[in-house]
């Protein structure tokens, strides 16, 4: 293995001393590989001095080398940030194995088999061209503009899945985990980023336009490892590079790397297996720390037109080509669907959940005959609301419904973006609403009609028995009438009966109504009203949401039911205050099913979830 890297660092110097240019390695012929003028042109140049900088460096590790005894053993103890290569070996996923010597990863080719199942896997046999440019012209960048700096910006449709699902693990990290961004930084905004917004005490510009470029790297660097790892099982992380940037990007400056990872892309495309066979290159890492060294140092690359489908491809790999089919219902079809492109569910979820599951519901749903299809199995930390479910079309579960941070991408029938809060308690039920928790989780136990929301007498005692409710005989005599308990008038007995004998009766009159604030932001780069003509940039709308009780006594009354059902129709009806004047759009929608009967209300043009 040594004899094969000095051979490769003699190449790089003698690369360097050629007039002419070598033969890139891109997948088709480009104009420019005639024969090189005798005046050389800015590309040439561009090139030649690209070259000159990676000899320089190839120059350096080789004196190093023979200023130090070269060692062949396998490490067993690797410094906490370097990663060694008998991490990758300990690996149980079948993939590449990271060979990492000195400051370089060294990754491994797959096989042409593998790159035809992965290609096929995300493209399928027959995928256009316009399909392929989404997916080979979208970066992974955040927003130049002051306002959305802490978000991710989309040009192209398609990916937005993809950046969608990264944007709200960089928010995790920006929002509740500063201290681990902070490294090195003096006094960083960060520390107070969540607080401040909350209070108010600062614009959205300038508290998101005051986060440094570092801190937001650092942010990107851990929520790209943390979702490698979680799709490896939390025991290994595949990243995808091309071959062509497996020596270390030289550049002063990131607009430099950016310039030229750039010019080195110019040309490449990626339209088969053998495309892909040919330009990429996998490392495998167990190590988390080495992970984020090697994520760090390619944020260049994934800045680049490649970065959502080379993070695209890692994830899958991290998986498990094998294990991602099998998480899947119908494994037959790409997972970028056609005919526009569009990141499909299975990856959505392999991205928040680590597995390729086509459901959002909680759990498995048997489908008979020893048949059976996947949800979402475990906990997330970052969750999914659609507006598919207003629509009836599928029911998200509470696994996603109620993820430990409160991010959410939302989904439509067209696009992802991102919806978060700045203080985790908006998911905490209050006293009223674990209150009607506990008691609707027993009447439903007693429920033997299929969810029709009714149950028997004696069903009725024993929810009264579990539940501590303790009712007046003439409320018990006018709810048992008819010989079976309907919850509506079961819940319009309790919202008037005492806390003292089991009720939810509210002497504030809010009725365990609930107010916070929710932030909503698309990446999509569109033209914003008012803005300069021609000007386009991602949005960010700020939310405040009122949310009542799931049922209240105006409720009841618009059913058309009595006060108290049978003879004891004479009971005062609860006034509740007048509802609350309400703006619509579809994310409204969407909000509604995490949030039933929210009122949402928003400043200027309505949030965009398309």
């Amino acid at each position: 293995m040594e004899d094969h890297e000095e051979d490769d660092l003699q190449k790089a110097l003698r690369m360097s001393m050629q007039h002419e240019p070598p033969e890139p390695k891109r997948s088709k012929a480009r104009d420019d590989s005639a024969e090189t003028p005798l005046e050389e042109s800015p590309e040439v140049k561009n090139r030649r001095l690209q070259r000159e900088l990676m000899a320089a460096a190839a120059e350096k590790r080789m004196m190093a080398a023979s200023a130090a005894m070269p060692t062949t053993a396998t490490i067993t103890s690797a410094p906490k940030d370097v990663p060694s290569s008998s991490e990758a070996s300990s690996s149980k996923v079948d993939k590449t194995v990271a060979i990492v010597k000195e400051d370089k990863f060294l990754g491994k080719e797959l096989s042409s088999d593998e790159a035809q199942q992965l290609f096929s896997m995300v493209f399928g046999n027959e995928v256009s061209k316009g399909i392929l440019a989404q997916w080979s012209n979208q970066g992974i960048r955040f927003s130049p503009d002051e306002e959305t700096s802490m978000g991710l910006v989309q040009h192209e449709g398609g990916p937005c899945g993809v950046l969608a699902a990264i944007q709200a693990f960089v928010l995790k990290y920006l929002l509740f985990f500063p201290q681990e961004l902070v490294k090195g930084v003096q006094n960083t905004p960060m520390k107070s980023i969540s607080r401040r917004l909350q209070e108010n005490q600062d614009s959205v510009s300038n508290i998101f336009g005051s986060l440094t470029e570092e801190t937001k790297s650092r942010a990107l660097v851990r929520s790209m490892g943390e979702i490698l790892f979680l799709c490896g099982n939390n025991n290994s992380a595949t990243i995808a590079s091309l071959k062509i940037f497996d020596q270390n990007i030289e550049g002063n400056d990131e607009k430099e790397k950016d310039e030229i990872v750039a010019r080195s892309l110019e040309g490449l495309s990626l339209e088969s297996g053998v495309d892909l066979q040919k330009v990429l290159t996998v490392s495998t890492f167990t190590s988390p720390a080495s992970a984020m060294q090697r994520l760090e140092s390619m944020i260049p690359i994934f800045r680049s037109r490649m970065g959502a489908l080379l993070f695209l491809l890692s994830a899958l790999l991290s998986r498990g080509l094998e294990t991602v089919q099998s998480d899947r219902d119908d494994p037959s079809q790409p997972l970028v669907t056609a005919p526009f492109g569009h990141a499909s569910q299975e990856i959505v979820n392999l991205l928040l959940s680590g597995m390729a599951v086509a459901n959002v519901f909680d759990g498995k749903m048997d489908l008979g005959g020893g048949m059976f299809v996947k949800g979402i199995l475990t906990p997330v930390e970052v969750g999914f609301l659609t507006l598919l479910e207003s629509l009836n079309f599928c029911k998200v579960g509470q696994s996603l419904k109620s993820p430990k941070w409160p991010i959410w991408v939302v989904g439509s029938e067209s696009h992802y973006t991102v919806l978060f809060a700045l203080d985790p308690q908006v998911q905490a039920e209050n006293e009223f609403e674990n209150r009607e928790t506990t008691i609707r989780r027993a009447f439903d136990s007693q429920d033997q009609s299929g969810g029709g929301g009714f149950i028997s007498v004696d069903g009725f005692r024993q929810v009264l028995r579990e539940t501590n409710v303790n009712l007046p005989p003439e409320k018990m005599e006018a709810l048992c009438s008819s010989g079976f308990i309907v919850w509506s008038e079961f819940w319009q007995v309790l919202l008037d009966l005492d806390k003292g004998f089991g009720g939810l009766k509210d002497s504030t009159g809010l009725m365990g109504k609930k107010v916070f604030y929710l932030w909503h932001f698309n990446g999509i780069a569109k033209a914003v009203f008012g803005s300069e003509v021609g000007v386009q940039r991602p949005r960010l709308t700020k939310l405040r949401v009122s949310v009542p009780p799931r049922w209240t006594p105006e409720e009841f009354m618009a059913g058309g039911s009595g006060g108290g059902g049978g003879s004891g129709g004479g009971d005062e009806v609860v006034e509740v205050e007048k509802p609350e004047r309400t703006q619509h759009a579809p994310l409204v929608d969407c909000v509604r099913t995490r949030w039933a009967r929210a009122v949402c209300n928003w400043e200027g043009d309505p949030p965009s979830i398309v």
